[in-house]
């Protein structure tokens, strides 16, 4: 089924600006509580949230097979299980309907009236019910990194790193959207000189930059999904923040990894961009050396030229960007990571959410956390307003974007905020 919708050289009626995320060509999805306190499923053109639910009512998805309540949902799950047919279909219908030139509902305001929003007469919710949450650990410069801080520089990288991708199951209970506020967490830290642990707030949150993408019914349980049909089940992505408190983490990660230093919160942007929106910016990843194993081994232009950024807003100052980072940088793609977590049987499901892993790129500016950023500390970075920061102190809002750009057409993601506040007494 053709792609219509990624043309570029599609024009809106609607009023946008020229370097919008959301220019017609991108038609994400997400879920919005309503001026009218409806929550709907629904997408965005530049600065207008645009109601689906009341779309399909009115009749502008007639011939395409959609359930009656499809899009009057509070998430996307029951969407993304309909399968990529359904989601072009309705990607394209929705680029027809606001093509510049058709004037079925641009000349019908009473139409417009209940399906237009501008974004400040909405609140955005969780796009999906997370079901299940992976968060992968796919990135070389990253991982080489971390091994390098906590372990021989020399041999930075376990033996496995290379041969699988690394991942755990986080918690899906604490996955926010975009603007929810981050309590700093409390919890044990390294025992000091007399052997008990310490006990209290975290002194070292930080952020890691992360991409997500989200699936749709992948398996049953006991199969597997083969590397050239794994992307057929990924239906978009967000930008993703991991937020990690190192000092809990240190102390009880080892044997059985990350828990209370990470399942505190994760915070996502709220629109789901898809992988079709995407297609235009593919690019190879890195060289894999050594090759994969054939399970894993796919051809070219698996990874996504999408550019990251990180900024840091103490309160009431300026903000400073602190990264400047990439997606093509991951080692591990998403559909390998998709098939590896396929390959013993384990069943995916629709609304699950699988994380990339910090994104670091191979300069110290590229770096996707603050643990890299600054060193673990020993290499402080100077804010605008000329304070220190080894991590995240409170009050600080974290700031990150994405997007893809390309021949004059940009693909964003809008922004994932949160701000770090105290920890509760």
């Amino acid at each position: 089924m053709p792609l219509t919708a990624n043309d570029p050289s599609k024009k809106t009626w609607l009023e946008t600006s020229t370097n919008t995320d959301f220019p017609i060509q991108n038609i994400p999805f997400g879920v919005f509580l309503t001026r009218d306190d409806i929550i709907t499923i629904g997408t965005r053109i530049g600065d207008f949230a645009i109601d689906l639910g009341a779309l399909h009512q009115l009749g502008y998805f007639n011939g395409i097979d959609l359930t009656d309540d499809l899009f009057m949902q509070d998430s996307l799950n029951d969407f993304i299980a309909d399968g990529r047919k359904t989601w072009r279909l309705v990607r394209n219908r929705v680029s027809d309907i606001f093509l510049e030139g058709n004037s079925n509902l641009r000349d019908n305001q009473e139409h417009r009236n209940i399906v237009l929003f501008t974004m400040d007469e909405i609140e955005m919710q969780l796009p999906v019910d997370v079901g299940d949450y992976t968060d992968f650990y796919a990135s070389k410069e990253h991982a080489t990194n971390v091994g390098s801080l906590f372990r021989d520089p020399e041999n930075a990288l376990l033996p496995n790193w290379l041969h699988i991708p690394i991942g755990y199951h986080g918690r899906s209970s604490s996955i926010i959207p975009s603007g929810t506020p981050v309590r700093r967490p409390i919890g044990q830290s390294k025992p000091g000189d007399d052997g008990v642990p310490g006990f209290g707030p975290s002194k070292l949150v930080d952020f890691e930059l992360e991409m997500a993408f989200i699936t749709t019914d992948a398996n049953h349980l006991g199969q597997s999904v083969s590397i050239d049909e794994a992307e057929d089940y990924i239906f978009g992505l967000v930008l993703f923040n991991d937020w990690s408190a190192r000092d809990i983490q240190a102390w009880e990660y080892v044997p059985l990894g990350p828990f209370l230093g990470k399942s505190f919160a994760s915070t996502i942007s709220p629109w789901i961009v898809t992988l079709d929106a995407l297609e235009p910016f593919r690019t190879n990843g890195p060289l894999q050396d050594p090759e994969p194993l054939p399970y894993l081994h796919h051809g070219d232009n698996k990874n996504f030229d999408i550019k990251l950024q990180v900024g840091i807003q103490p309160e009431n100052e300026e903000e400073t960007v602190v990264a400047n980072s990439n997606f093509k940088y991951m080692y591990w793609s998403m559909a390998q990571q998709l098939t590896h977590h396929t390959v013993n049987g384990c069943n995916v499901r629709s609304g699950d959410m699988m994380g990339s892993g910090t994104i670091s790129g191979p300069t110290k500016d590229s770096y996707g956390s603050m643990l890299e950023l600054s060193w673990k500390g020993q290499n402080p970075i100077t804010l605008k307003d000329g304070t220190l920061r080894k991590f995240i102190n409170d009050n600080d809002t974290v700031i990150m974007r994405a997007y893809s750009e390309k021949d004059g057409l940009r693909i964003g993601f809008g922004n994932c905020v949160g701000k770090v506040l105290p920890a509760n007494k």
